[in-house]
């Protein structure tokens, strides 16, 4: 055991259950593809660390995917709690930095991690901003609740309405560079991660033809 510790929020792959705002424009089964290609990257990422991996499922764990990390199922009723409850487990199993991501980055990568963990060593929060006013990494080495409860979860002002409240509480906050999540066809198509993969397009352009 070291004492970092990076989480990974997984969502199980069920078709029509995942990037569901993307699947608007691309329908269920390309968004599926697209999710499938994205966890791939953020496995890759979470592969080349020397810390400990916890993988959480949203539904179920699958025991043949991310073999190098521990698993669990998330445990809330919404976001919030799910994240907090992962904290807490990590904290109370003795990690002193804690990192957590999701699973629908494309531009991810173990520098992203490791930088989150390596801030941590002299702040209480880092956050990773992602583009639409959320954030894609959030990282503790000490607890606040407040982060957790009672936020405007995938609205443009939750990273804001966070940093505002933490502010207040005196917390010692980082961030690391901005990146853009992928939830409509035109943030796929303006990604690097779509325009370096052939495979994907064209098997999204043969489920939209």
């Amino acid at each position: 055991m070291t004492e970092k510790l990076v989480i990974v929020f997984v969502k199980n792959l069920k078709l029509g259950k995942v990037k569901t705002r993307l699947a608007k424009t691309i329908g269920d089964l390309g968004a599926f593809e697209v999710y499938t290609e994205l966890v791939k990257v953020t496995e890759k990422a979470t592969k080349q660390l020397e810390t400990d991996v916890r993988v959480y499922f949203s539904d179920a764990i699958v025991a043949s995917k991310w073999s190098h990390a521990k698993k669990a199922v998330q445990q809330g009723v919404d976001l919030g709690e799910r994240m907090q409850n992962a904290f807490q487990k990590g904290f109370n199993d003795g990690y002193k930095h804690i990192v957590l991501i999701g699973s629908d980055l494309p531009e991810i990568t173990e520098h992203h991690l490791r930088d989150g963990l390596q801030k941590l060593k002299h702040h209480d929060v880092v956050f990773g901003p992602a583009q639409d006013g959320g954030y894609y990494l959030i990282g503790l080495s000490e607890m606040h609740e407040c982060i957790f409860k009672n936020k405007p979860w995938s609205q443009s002002n939750l990273l804001r309405e966070t940093l505002d409240e933490l502010h207040v509480k005196q917390a010692k906050i980082a961030t690391l560079v901005t990146l853009n999540d992928i939830d409509t066809f035109d943030d796929l198509k303006a990604s690097s991660f779509y325009q370096s993969n052939p495979k994907l397009q064209q098997r999204i352009h043969q489920l939209n033809d």
